[in-house]
């Protein structure tokens, strides 16, 4: 079955992200999502804008790019299915620190973020597994920006 014909709780089903959760507390998140298509080159978000959205990667890439003084826009990661993006979205109205672009055609499930916080901020149990999920996403996120800091370093170094 190719992803058009599938539902929202399908493809949030396949993602890591949410998998502690029961299928009736993924129903509750799922009611509330949407899939996206993107075109490659299409912006997901911007940095410096408020972002609403939490984003399931279920298909494709998306690069996501920092704006560095005198440097311009700097490639920090690039992430692909089953990552998530724009974590900002649950904590309110947090701007967007980079942007983020397709580079391919690109399959996401959006999850508003304030109606997350909100089933988050109702429900214990899925305030827990989202919040330790996210957790652990973010920690593999930090480790992977501090890699793509140190080939930023070398490059800059003179021989």
């Amino acid at each position: 079955m190719n992803i058009e014909e599938r539902t929202v709780f399908e493809l949030i089903r396949e993602v890591d992200f949410l998998a502690d959760l029961t299928d009736s507390d993924v129903n509750k998140i799922a009611d509330e999502a949407e899939i996206r298509h993107l075109e490659a080159g299409a912006m997901v978000f911007q940095e410096g804008v408020v972002c609403e959205n939490l984003y399931l990667v279920i298909d494709g890439s998306v690069a996501i790019d920092m704006h560095v003084p005198r440097r311009g826009q700097i490639r920090i990661l690039t992430v692909g299915a089953g990552e998530i993006l724009a974590w900002s979205a649950l904590w309110g109205d947090q701007r967007m620190t980079a942007t983020g672009t397709t580079l391919t055609d690109t399959v996401l499930v959006a999850i508003p973020g304030k109606k997350l916080q909100q089933l988050c901020d109702a429900d214990r149990e899925i305030g827990f597994a989202v919040m330790q999920r996210m957790a652990i996403a973010l920690s593999r996120r930090l480790l992977a920006s501090r890699l793509q800091l140190l080939d930023l370093f070398s490059e800059t170094q003179s021989p």
